[in-house]
């Protein structure tokens, strides 16, 4: 990948070093001798004594319960056993990836080559093959690529057995689980790759090359073309930075006649320092490396349509830029002209993903899309309302709500619908322009959506608002401490199953 010759980073740096496929993955009915650990799912109240010689006082006295996530090493002459509880529930599809997620760290310092045993479960064996496979991967996934030495090692080898199901059919849920979590980890290394080492340009670039591997179209847009289209919103934004902006549009061709044309907008804000509307010096202003994550998330999920077998026409639109401070920044009182010709009042520069969003919008609907997702990092409210393990769902068409709402409970990517009400429209007037850019002081997530609405014109319409999910803490379940990638498995399973 190529670089500008000003930047202090490596020629050779690329912000999506494995493309989420290094590991080896196979349904057996025997495990390989030489693994490293295998791990072994374990019910409340099992008896082990004939597994592992151990019954179950003896667990509870070495301090293994069962309950869900908790886990024991217990040595063996050939690889060690790892007990993983899993609690007393059903182990729905949701729970198995779970589990796997659990089992995948708990066995994260005995090496890379590693089983998983399963008892019977209620859920078919493809839908146990994918979920065991995204649960293990994703939980393993590092960021690692600027350190001088990983701490832990990759998995190399994943094998599964589950009881009484047939291998052809896991393998056959594992091969999807692979492109799904491709799509994650592509969201997630972008989304953690620091502002100064992922640039507007350089999310370009990386769309260029994923799109040559994964059988999609890429044309990028500059700052002269942008001012040619008449794009005043992601102009706007970037007025402030050194960096041009890009406006990467992506398209999904199926091979037969598509079974519709779905439209995806990410919001693409490099950093956002709040430009003028300077943001408070927090960890919130830290994570604003990750404020590109919708983008990330249409991008990652376009790597995943072709494996996917995906029959309708998908085209996205990566609105990006950084927004900083500089005497050349937009500034409060500022009227933006969006692309459809909608004149845009400035209340405050951190209200900024919408305003470069508006044109992606715009060309959405001159494409003739039959419908549109958006996915952006957009408010803080949304992440006040619902915290860091849902996001916020609005629309203009509840089919298209509905079909958010689907994809989300069948990727465990979970999700909340918030009412669209129409009654909050008024906060967005303005005295000099057709809209302001910013409401009032409460209902946050619903105007900015309303905002958005006004861009969409009749086109069914849903937008995901990841502002709370796009990050997690620590690890959790399949989420990996740092970026999450979130939005990336709901959007490729959306598209996937859409038709007009």
């Amino acid at each position: 990948m190529s670089r500008s010759p000003n930047k202090l980073i490596p020629a050779d740096f690329t912000p999506v070093p494995a493309l989420g496929n290094a590991c080896e993955v196979a349904a057996v009915e025997d495990f390989a001798s030489d693994l490293d650990a295998v791990a072994l799912l374990v019910a409340s109240g099992t008896d082990l004594t004939g597994v592992v010689g151990l019954g179950t006082d003896a667990l509870a006295s070495a301090g293994f319960d069962a309950s869900p996530g908790s886990s024991l090493v217990v040595a063996r002459d050939g690889h060690p056993i790892v007990l993983v509880g899993v609690g007393d529930t059903e182990l729905t599809a949701d729970a198995l990836r779970d589990a796997a997620a659990a089992a995948a760290r708990a066995t994260a310092k005995k090496g890379g080559r590693i089983g998983i045993d399963v008892p019977a479960v209620p859920v078919d064996a493809r839908t146990a093959g994918q979920v065991l496979t995204e649960g293990a991967l994703l939980a393993r996934y590092r960021y690692s690529v600027l350190k001088a030495e990983a701490k832990e090692v990759p998995l190399a080898l994943l094998q599964l057995r589950v009881a009484g199901a047939d291998a052809a059919e896991l393998a056959a849920g594992a091969a999807v689980a692979q492109v799904t979590v491709r799509a994650a980890v592509v969201a997630r290394d972008l989304a953690n790759t620091p502002p100064g080492h992922l640039t507007a340009s350089d999310i370009a670039e990386v769309a260029a090359e994923l799109g040559a591997e994964f059988g999609f179209e890429v044309e990028s847009y500059d700052k002269a073309a942008l001012i040619e289209m008449g794009c005043g919103g992601i102009l706007g934004v970037n007025a402030g930075s050194e960096e041009e902006p890009r406006l990467v549009v992506l398209t999904y061709t199926p091979g037969g006649d598509p079974s519709g044309h779905l439209g995806l907008v990410g919001k693409g804000i490099m950093y956002d320092s709040g430009g003028i509307s300077l943001k408070p010096s927090d960890p919130m202003h830290l994570l604003m490396k990750m404020d590109m994550g919708g983008a990330a998330a249409v991008l990652g999920a376009f790597t995943a349509l072709r494996d996917l077998g995906t029959t309708a026409a998908v085209s996205g639109w990566l609105c990006c830029t950084d927004n900083m401070p500089s005497g050349s920044a937009y500034k409060l009182g500022d009227v933006l002209t969006c692309r459809n010709g909608t004149t845009v009042e400035i209340k405050n520069t951190d209200a900024e993903g919408r305003i470069a969003m508006m044109d992606g919008l715009a060309l959405a609907v001159e494409a003739g899309v039959d419908a549109i997702v958006d996915i952006a990092t957009l408010t803080g409210a949304a992440l006040m309302a619902l915290g860091k393990s849902r996001a916020a769902v609005l629309g203009s068409d509840q089919g298209m709500v509905d079909r958010v709402l689907a994809a989300s409970a069948a990727t465990d990517e979970p999700t909340w619908q918030l009412p669209l009400e129409k009654k909050y429209r008024k906060q967005l007037d303005s005295d000099i322009a057709d809209i302001a850019n910013l409401g009032g002081p409460h209902a946050g997530a619903t105007t900015a959506a309303l905002f958005l609405a006004e861009f969409v014109a009749d086109t069914p319409w849903a937008h995901v608002d990841i502002a709370g999910t796009m990050s997690s803490d620590a690890d959790d379940a399949w989420r990996s401490a740092g970026a999450t990638g979130f939005g990336a498995r709901l959007l490729a399973n959306l598209a996937a199953a859409y038709s007009a």
